[in-house]
């Protein structure tokens, strides 16, 4: 496995791992919010600081958007589930403090953050477009 920037070409295969990722672990979320905030991704993406972790071919099998140590997004296709790509795209990230913000509704997020030494600071009543879905805010300080 190796971790490259996105390309422009990558958009429909993120877009893709993305919405399967959401089908699988955010069972709370609405098909038209998942419809919208697919949308929005399509928009959004391109414009984004974008990590690709991808196989011996080049196929993408997850990513990471953001900046610093800020983990605005990741997901990994549940295809390759349990085999380090998130993991992996976590540890790319050249920053001594990881922040990321995860749904209260996902325990399983909430645990895999936990495992790789995530703790809570904090908690919103909202998501980030104030739809009633909690976030727990989550921090990492990286031994040096």
């Amino acid at each position: 496995m190796q971790i490259r920037d996105s390309r422009s070409t990558d958009l429909d295969v993120l877009v893709a791992i993305w919405r399967r990722a959401v089908e699988t672990t955010h069972d709370f979320l609405t098909t038209a919010e998942v419809d919208g905030f697919e949308r929005r991704l399509r928009d959004e993406l391109p414009r984004a600081a974008v990590r690709v972790a991808v196989g011996p071919d080049d196929e993408a099998w997850g990513f990471r958007s953001g900046l610093g140590g800020d983990v605005a997004m990741l997901f990994v296709d549940p295809a390759v589930h349990g085999q380090g790509v998130g993991t992996a795209l976590l540890d790319d990230v050249r920053a001594p403090i990881l922040t990321v913000d995860v749904n209260e509704e996902n325990p399983w997020a909430r645990d895999w953050y936990r495992r790789r030494g995530f703790v809570e600071i904090g908690r919103s009543e909202t998501d980030g477009d104030g739809l009633p879905h909690p976030l727990i805010h989550l921090r990492r300080v990286t031994p040096p």
